[in-house]
């Protein structure tokens, strides 16, 4: 097969890694998964280094060979853990230093989610999964972001930090320092436990893995769903942020007052919680009146592949072929 200028799409979150090589007419022609990145774990050259064997298989699935080296017209990357500007740099040097395009773009993996919601690359978009982020962009390359770096640059949600609320309000309910809540029954509860205390030490002493935490957020959904209070305002405090950061990105691409999408995506937000969208709705309708809301369950990687295609300016045809691949 004649790969001769076909495209490079990654996303690669936490947790996998999806790498697709496209046709420049949106055909998919190979496709890998593979794991996380982790650059702030085992370092860039290691994590890129995961990349490389993801890329490496995504290349022969589409039938570029086991000895002949990758090589792509474009490369759109958009990567976790890329939250700073100077982060996008550094990883682009090493992506481009493994010699597989001239053209190597990296962007924070929101602007996959962003890219996948959107007819062309316009609008914001806020993803709440193990974390909370938002990115916003225009035709013209003007972009609006976050440096989403948790608590010491301002962030608040995402499923990480409820179940870290959740447990805080279920703690101090137990021992009589804060209000009651149904979340010192529902949280110990779910593993079985006969307290919020008894919950507290088993994570403290690692009978239950700290990744099991974030079982805590479906269980705090579900307790606010049954109209407890302290569970709810967490909930409402979640469509404040989400809502913050959308209309603060729309604002500084000049959108607040235009109808321009609000994409939305992760796995609190594609959950559809009743509560939690309807408030996200009302307080969105308030400050940007015309912003259209769209939830996207899509895989980002179609994201990055349309970033690709729009680096090639290969047209609508080609974005709507690649959309049906992933549809």
């Amino acid at each position: 097969m004649n790969l001769n200028g076909a495209l490079l799409a990654i996303d690669a979150g936490n947790s996998k890694t999806d790498a697709a090589v496209l046709a420049r007419d949106g055909t998919v022609l190979g496709e890998a998964r593979g794991g996380g990145f982790q650059p702030p774990v085992v370092g860039v050259e290691a994590a890129v280094d995961v990349l490389a064997e993801i890329v490496g298989r995504a290349w022969e699935a589409a039938g570029g060979g086991a000895t002949t080296a990758p090589a792509f017209g474009q490369v759109a990357a958009c990567l976790a853990n890329a939250d700073l500007p100077v982060e996008e740099e550094e990883l682009a040097a090493a992506l481009t230093a493994r010699g597989w395009s001239r053209s190597t773009r990296v962007h924070n993996d929101t602007f996959a989610l962003l890219r996948a919601g959107v007819d062309e690359p316009r609008g914001v978009a806020v993803v709440c999964g193990a974390g909370i982020n938002c990115a916003g962009m225009l035709p013209d390359g003007r972009t609006a972001r976050f440096p989403a770096l948790g608590k010491i640059s301002g962030d608040w949600g995402g499923g990480g930090g409820l179940a870290e609320e959740a447990l805080w309000f279920a703690a101090r309910a137990e021992d009589g320092r804060g209000e009651a809540t149904a979340l010192a029954r529902a949280l110990p509860g779910h593993f079985g436990l006969p307290s919020v205390y008894a919950l507290i030490e088993a994570l403290h002493r690692g009978r239950l893995p700290a990744e099991r935490r974030h079982e805590l957020t479906p269980v705090l959904f579900r307790t606010s769903a049954e109209g407890d209070p302290v569970a709810r305002s967490l909930v409402d405090r979640l469509a404040e942020e989400v809502v913050a950061m959308a209309a603060v990105a729309l604002g500084r691409l000049g959108l607040l007052a235009d109808e321009a999408p609000v994409v939305l995506g992760g796995s609190v937000l594609a959950a559809r919680h009743p509560r939690l969208d309807e408030g996200i709705a009302e307080r969105l309708a308030a400050k940007a009146p015309k912003a259209v809301i769209r939830v996207v369950t899509a895989p980002p990687v179609l994201g990055a592949g349309l970033l690709a295609l729009d680096a090639e300016r290969a047209g609508p045809k080609a974005a709507a072929r690649l959309r049906a691949h992933y549809a």
